[in-house]
């Protein structure tokens, strides 16, 4: 084989696989709602989320590296969804009107019931259990 095939045919073989991995992310980001890429899109061990006062009353808290999002109602009951949407595994990066944005591609969640209110996700966030124990706020199994 001469040196010019032998590059030609390196080309032809790079342009496939780059093709193939262009074809990949396609598939990655498919409209389909799932949840998320994550092996675990929920705590598989109770995670301490530090001071039960960290979330007010009436309010939210958006703990983005737990990926936990934990609302507290007027009666100072607490209810903890999942943080990572179930569209593409994207964590939510911000919480606006009631509603938790996820930054990858547009999908938006009630932060009080978890329902996917804007798509592409359909899915809702997982419930995740959550309490308060000696002021400290507890997610996760056992909780």
């Amino acid at each position: 084989m001469s040196g010019k095939a032998s590059a030609a045919r390196r080309t032809v073989l790079k342009g496939a696989a780059l093709a193939g991995t262009a074809g990949l992310g396609v598939a990655a980001c498919s409209t389909e709602s799932k949840v998320g890429h994550a092996k675990n899109p929920t705590p598989t061990a109770p995670v301490d989320l530090g001071d039960a006062e960290a979330v007010p009353v009436g309010g939210v808290k958006l703990y983005r590296e737990q990926r936990l999002l934990v609302t507290r109602s007027a009666d100072g009951e607490y209810k903890a969804f999942s943080a990572q949407c179930t569209h593409a595994g994207c964590v939510l990066d911000k919480i606006e009107k009631d509603e938790g944005n996820c930054p990858c591609h547009g999908s938006r969640f009630d932060i009080r019931t978890g329902e996917a209110l804007k798509g592409p996700a359909t899915v809702p966030l997982p419930k995740v259990p959550v309490k308060a124990e000696n002021g400290k706020l507890i997610a996760g199994p056992e909780a």
